[in-house]
């Protein structure tokens, strides 16, 4: 009889120490589970608020029925990201600051090109063609003519590089519109990019031209610079076989360029041209309007100065919403 209280102790006493272990298991169970419950708060609630982006993001097959009639049931529905080609140049006069601004305004673009060109004065306007003729229905070249010159045979419309600059914020590509010499083009692309980097927007910036030449020499005078190879029509564009696709990347890799830029014709050769891709270069598409298309294939392709981190977010959001 006297020995009862003492097993009855010795019990309780091996029920209370087993306590403590249970409490300190939970304890940590909880501790490790409770950073992912709050990063999936916050995932959903970023998930509800910030779909901005969603504004400037179509699909692929959106992209072709628009411009070639059709779509490619063979490929991914890819999404692209939107941007202004000479800024909103549909409502308004093409690289006009009117038209510049309204496309930094407008949610449905990504980035706004736009391009650039010397003055016989050393101006730097944006202005895409070598005449005033098609716009303005006058024989007047812009490197033989004077800013002053050209803002009266204009009525004004006529703007410098250094008045649009610190006016858009949006992401940029801007193109180097070769005139032929290229100790100009190479000065001209030097200029721009000191002036980029001197505001804190290198990230912000992408140099394209039609000249592989000047890619060329941004790559390795500027290597951290992202560059843009610019085509219009080529012989992949209407004959879609393998060995000419290869041979457009084998030009295009020569240029070292990270962007390949393709008017919209070539959409008649998705197939190939996403098939033969090189490894790390991104598509995309332009057209004479006031569209451009960055086709995002994989974690490679996006906007430059994005990371990768928010360029998945985007696709996720993108997917599933």
């Amino acid at each position: 009889m006297a020995r009862r209280p003492i097993v009855e102790s010795q019990c309780t006493l091996m029920s209370i120490q087993k306590q403590p272990i249970k409490g300190t298991r939970q304890n940590v169970a909880s501790k490790i589970l409770k950073p992912f419950a709050l990063a999936g708060i916050v995932l959903l609630v970023w998930l509800l608020t910030d779909r901005a982006f969603l504004h400037h993001i179509t699909s692929l097959s959106e992209v072709m029925e628009t411009h070639i009639g059709r779509s490619a049931e063979s490929l991914p529905d890819y999404p692209c990201t939107v941007g202004a080609h000479r800024g909103a140049s549909i409502e308004h006069l093409e690289n006009s600051y009117s038209a510049l601004l309204a496309a930094d305004q407008d949610p449905q673009y990504a980035f706004i090109e736009f391009d650039v060109q010397y003055t016989k004065d050393g101006q730097i306007v944006v202005f895409h063609d070598k005449r005033l003729l098609r716009l303005f229905g006058k024989l007047a070249t812009i490197n033989n003519s004077t800013y002053a010159e050209l803002m009266k045979a204009t009525d004004g419309q006529i703007v410098r590089y250094l008045d649009v600059i610190g006016a858009v914020n949006k992401k940029l590509n801007i193109e180097i519109k070769s005139q032929g010499d290229y100790e100009e083009d190479c000065r001209l692309a030097d200029v721009i990019i000191q002036d980029i980097q001197a505001r804190g927007r290198e990230k912000d910036i992408m140099i394209s031209s039609i000249s592989s030449d000047v890619v060329r020499y941004i790559d390795e005078m500027h290597p951290s610079i992202p560059t843009g190879q610019i085509y219009w029509l080529t012989s992949s564009t209407y004959l879609h076989f393998d060995l000419l696709t290869k041979r457009l990347y084998q030009e295009f890799n020569e240029s070292n360029a990270d962007y390949l830029m393709l008017h919209v014709a070539n959409l008649r050769n998705i197939e190939g041209l996403l098939a033969l891709k090189p490894e790390g270069k991104t598509i995309i598409f332009w057209d004479f309007e006031d569209h451009m298309y960055l086709v995002r294939e994989d974690y490679h392709d996006r906007l430059w100065g994005t990371s990768v981190i928010g360029d998945l977010w985007q696709k996720i959001v993108y997917r599933f919403i």
